[in-house]
């Protein structure tokens, strides 16, 4: 029998194969060592190895660009790794992103990737730098524990914590958190960085939170300062939103039950807003998240993984059950919540004063992919720079900490360097997912189809004279969601190569999902639709209006000659 907790049991046989793969890992080890040292295939022959291999942070992936040409060839796929990194609240120093940019040229693909959970992705490792790279990781205190998996992964929070003190409490929050949710097994330390141990770590490997099955599918944090919403703290499994009173940080309102992913043709999996449960003190939520992950450890349906998030428990047992299991489990009840409001969740681009009178600096990276002249950019800047490099949820950067008297000099570096962007207001507000050539779920382009979709929609604007206008597009190559597509003013979700499902009317703050509007559709069908739209909005929007609330507002549907024409085209 499979115990998860003192009164829940079942058979394992009646469970997701995932579950068997996790209860007999020996905490996570599997036989990934083995697999490691397997020199005829450049992959990890064993499934369940490379189902635990997530839990150490690292996905295995091929490059499907050769897909085709190496099965002519009759050789395996091109194998290679993405790692993803740890990384609390996005913040590393600039000796840190030196070591990175070396890491990422030397056992990497030359780039780096900084994704929409603010955190580093390393692409086209190979197996055998795996070791070399985790060690190299470990002198720079960074690591990849917990990235990925069946826990709780990266926690994020509103960008740049040197903003202000509350700003700085919060990512406190983000990293404590981290820290009380991370397995306890070895099973990092002995594979990856040969034996070593923690001085500060656990006595013993039993997992007292996780338990030998750990959870039914990736769990996720965000914590949110208003009136930012950058983190799209509705999108996750459990969200955090600062409530400031006085000019001090007074707790949070506990959110609980978003996510993102769904499944094409199964209408029993959707993407959902989290609900907003109650109120907790900044001494109370490590306490609340323990809570609410045992919960869904205990809870979480272990049958099914397409329906295995928290959203779904949510949705299964209903919100007052789920406080009153809550409020059981702490012993105490949430306080009423409190008054907030978001108004944005773009980042701050150019310079930004902060609130001790240092400066900081938004840089736009499109889609997050550090590479090239963008590369050696940032490499001379990190070389002399004395702030921290703190990333974005919207895959961006922000350069912290300049003192007042270093800002002539430092305006001057940026501008030599080529540091200063003038992209359109649409683009800055806009991501996109990796997809292919490397994502083993993609469907269709993502990142790689972003410069030219965006370079079409911005002549579009441009013609309907909403050229100042940041619209939100989000492009995910797979039904997943990892760019939050069903967040957008316009989101795409790949369905096969060059074929998307359109959604449309999400909030600019990110309390409102996009409704689905068309599936399965090319580039000028979408464009076909996205111009009429625009147009009515350009026409008939109220004053600082925007479109996505253009749109819910009259609820949008577009007119019946461009149904038929979408008829006609099979």
């Amino acid at each position: 029998m499979l115990k998860r907790d003192a009164d829940l049991s079942q058979p394992l046989e009646k469970l997701h194969p995932n579950e068997r793969i996790k209860h007999e890992s020996r905490g996570l080890r599997g036989t990934i060592d083995q697999g490691l040292e397997d020199r005829i295939t450049a992959g990890l022959p064993e499934e369940a190895d490379r189902q635990l291999l997530k839990f150490h942070g690292i996905y295995q992936e091929e490059n499907r660009d050769l897909r085709q040409e190496r099965r002519q060839k009759r050789l395996e796929p091109a194998y290679e790794f993405m790692v993803r990194l740890r990384l609390p609240g996005g913040v590393v120093t600039p000796k840190q992103w030196l070591r990175l940019d070396e890491l990422a040229r030397r056992y990497g693909n030359g780039t780096l990737r900084l994704t929409t959970r603010q955190t580093f992705q390393f692409h086209g490792v190979l197996k055998w730098n795996l070791k070399p790279l985790i060690q190299a990781l470990r002198l720079i205190h960074l690591d990849s524990i917990a990235a990925c998996g069946d826990v709780n992964r990266n926690v994020i929070a509103t960008a740049n914590p040197f903003r202000s003190a509350v700003h700085q409490a919060v990512w406190q929050l983000a990293k404590d958190l981290s820290a009380h949710l991370l397995p306890r097994t070895r099973a990092y330390f002995e594979i990856w960085l040969n034996g070593e141990k923690l001085a500060e770590g656990p006595k013993n490997e039993e997992e007292p939170i996780y338990g030998t099955t750990y959870l039914p599918r990736k769990f996720k944090i965000a914590l949110a300062v208003p009136p930012d919403n950058d983190v799209d703290v509705f999108a996750h499994d459990l969200g955090f939103i600062a409530i400031v009173e006085g000019g001090k940080l007074a707790g949070f309102n506990v959110s609980v039950g978003g996510g993102m992913g769904r499944t094409d043709g199964d209408l029993s999996t959707y993407p959902k807003l989290g609900e907003v449960i109650g109120f907790c003190t900044l001494e109370q939520a490590i306490q609340v998240a323990e809570k609410v992950v045992s919960i869904q450890r205990d809870f979480g349906n272990r049958q099914n993984r397409s329906r295995a998030r928290l959203k779904y428990t949510l949705d299964v047992h209903g919100q007052e059950w789920f406080i009153g299991e809550l409020e059981q489990r702490l012993g105490w009840k949430l306080e009423p919540t409190r008054p907030f409001a978001f108004t944005r969740r773009t980042d701050p681009f150019g310079w930004v004063q902060g609130e001790d009178g240092k400066w900081h600096y938004g840089l736009y990276i499109e889609c997050g992919r550090v590479k090239g002249e963008l590369m050696c950019a940032l490499r001379a800047l990190a070389q002399e720079f004395n702030g921290y490099f703190c990333l974005t949820c919207n895959q961006n950067l922000i350069l912290a900490g300049i003192e007042e008297q270093d800002l002539p000099r430092m305006r001057q570096q940026f501008s030599d360097l080529g540091l200063v962007d003038s992209s359109s207001p649409s683009r800055r507000a806009s991501l996109a997912c990796v997809a292919l050539p490397t994502c083993n779920l993609a469907m269709a382009e993502a990142e790689r189809y972003f410069p030219k979709f965006m370079e079409r929609f911005e002549q579009l604007l441009a013609s309907l004279g909403l050229d100042n206008e940041a619209i939100t597009v989000r492009i995910s190559g797979c039904p997943n969601g990892c760019a939050r597509p069903y967040l957008a003013e316009i989101g795409l979700s790949g369905r096969s190569p060059g074929k998307y499902n359109l959604y449309l009317g999400g909030s600019p703050s990110g309390e409102r999902l996009a409704v689905l509007h068309l599936e399965n559709i090319d580039e000028n069908r979408i464009f076909a639709v996205l111009a009429q739209c625009l147009q009515q909005y350009a026409n008939e929007r109220r004053n600082g209006e925007s479109f996505g609330d253009f749109l819910a507002r009259i609820g949008w549907r577009e007119p019946q000659t461009v149904l038929t024409l979408n008829q006609s085209n099979g």
